[in-house]
């Protein structure tokens, strides 16, 4: 395993750091690790956009939605005004 040193980090960006880790339930160098293997992994060619933003988000709910019934069909936009 490498290691790397971080030199002239801002005191702001540190106490951010610490304050993301404690969310996550991890060190500052366990989420340090995190943000950079997040930050040069790659999504694969084949899923695609939607499906790496459902990936995503899954994770913090919200991409269930109902839709409503429709009583009408749908009707063109009207473009005169």
């Amino acid at each position: 395993m490498a290691a790397v040193s971080i030199r002239n980090l801002d005191d702001r960006v540190k106490a951010q750091l610490r304050l993301r880790a404690a969310a996550h339930g991890r060190s500052v160098e366990a989420e340090i690790r995190a943000i950079l293997a997040d930050a040069v992994s790659m999504p694969s060619a084949s899923a695609g956009l939607l499906a790496t933003l459902l990936d995503r988000f899954t994770a913090i709910g919200g991409t269930e939605l109902d839709l409503p019934v429709r009583s009408a069909p749908p009707r063109a936009a009207d473009l005169s005004s």
